[in-house]
């Protein structure tokens, strides 16, 4: 995975991308959940490798792994 995803503060502002792409985790997590399929991604973008897609998953899911939503009562 850490070969695969890259964060550069100067390309996309320095959301993770594939390696050698401007094509963000963000965008192909965007696509697959409006329902395209892998393989309607890889053919979208044929710069993104199954294994880069699959590597763009796996960050995604290793994020959001230990996330922990907390209610804090604010009083007014």
């Amino acid at each position: 995975m850490g070969e695969w995803i890259v964060a550069r503060p100067d390309v996309l502002g320095g959301k993770p991308c594939i390696r050698g792409t401007r094509i963000s985790v963000e965008l192909l997590l965007e696509l697959l959940a409006s329902g395209a399929t892998r393989e309607d991604v890889l053919r979208a973008y044929p710069q993104v490798t199954e294994e880069g897609l699959n590597a763009a998953l796996l960050y995604a899911m290793h994020s959001l792994r230990n996330e922990v939503v907390w209610e804090i009562p604010v009083s007014a």
